[in-house]
């Protein structure tokens, strides 16, 4: 299923995509998708719907983030071999893990905000894993058993609040606008391997990022048994896996985002992003 949610911030309504890729109406069944509605357990029971009965939506409008809030927005930070080497660090030998404050959850197609104060902000492709079940103490052989879907995300960052300010990187990653998620939560039976996807990011139609996932240091698998070591992840949370090379700090020289600029990104099977950058008020 690919499942999302339609309309003007704030008032979205919850749509699955048909076959024929046209939005049905799904919030009779679903009033929001978040926490417990996206637990494994409720996704299995909306399979037992006919999209075909379900309100046609003629005219959907603005797509929005395709989960409503989340309980915990967390990242892997240089999780991809040759990003890694881009920024000139050493592979990590175990995950890097930090938040996103969820009130950077943003639409697929919102503009996004370069924040007063910044100089350096960057893009990131990323595959977002969304958690399906509690999750403590999970083998990686268990541990894409508690995935209840996929979807992209765009993990923009700002590298000098990130880096060169102190202390953790989230306030380099939170800002309002600073994470764009969908445009779909495609659940995890549609997807055979997550570490068989392509994904890619276009700046003002030049192609910037373009690689696989099995270039992640880290499987998705691993990822979620590590974290499940330290944390309970719960229903709803999302995890942005890494993103790949070509990244603006990573350039010679480094091209970071300006008021104009237009990002598209895609994850292979998961949908396509596009965000028109623009200053903060």
């Amino acid at each position: 299923m690919k499942l999302l949610r339609y309309g003007e911030a704030g008032s979205e309504k919850t749509g699955l995509l048909d076959a024929a890729g046209r939005v049905r109406d799904l919030s009779a069944h679903v009033p929001d998708l978040s926490g417990a509605a996206v637990a494994i357990a409720a996704l299995d029971r909306l399979r037992g719907l006919d999209p075909e009965a379900l309100p046609l939506v003629e005219a959907p409008g603005r797509i929005g983030a395709c989960l409503s809030r989340v309980p915990n927005f967390f990242c892997v930070g240089l999780n991809y071999a040759r990003h890694a080497a881009e920024t000139g660090a050493e592979p990590p030998k175990e995950p890097i893990l930090f938040s996103k404050a969820s009130s950077a959850l943003s639409g697929p197609y919102d503009p996004v905000v370069i924040p007063r104060e910044s100089v350096k902000s960057d893009w990131e492709v990323e595959l977002g894993v969304v958690i399906g079940r509690d999750t403590l103490y999970v083998s990686e052989a268990e541990a894409l058993d508690h995935v209840a879907g996929y979807c992209v995300i765009n993990d923009v960052s700002e590298r000098a609040f990130q880096i060169e300010r102190g202390g953790q990187w989230v306030k380099g990653k939170s800002a309002p606008t600073f994470g764009p998620t969908g445009p779909w939560l495609v659940t995890a039976d549609e997807v055979a391997d997550p570490q068989a996807l392509g994904l890619s990011l276009a700046l003002n139609g030049q192609t910037v990022q373009d690689s696989r996932t099995d270039d992640m240091i880290f499987s998705v698998a691993e990822i979620v048994s590590y974290m499940s070591r330290f944390m309970a992840l719960q229903p709803g949370d999302i995890i942005a896996t890494g993103t790949p090379s070509g990244v603006g700090m990573g350039m010679k020289p480094q091209r970071f985002l300006r008021p104009g600029d237009v990002m598209e990104l895609t994850v292979e099977g998961l949908g396509t992003q596009r965000q028109d950058v623009v200053a903060a008020a």
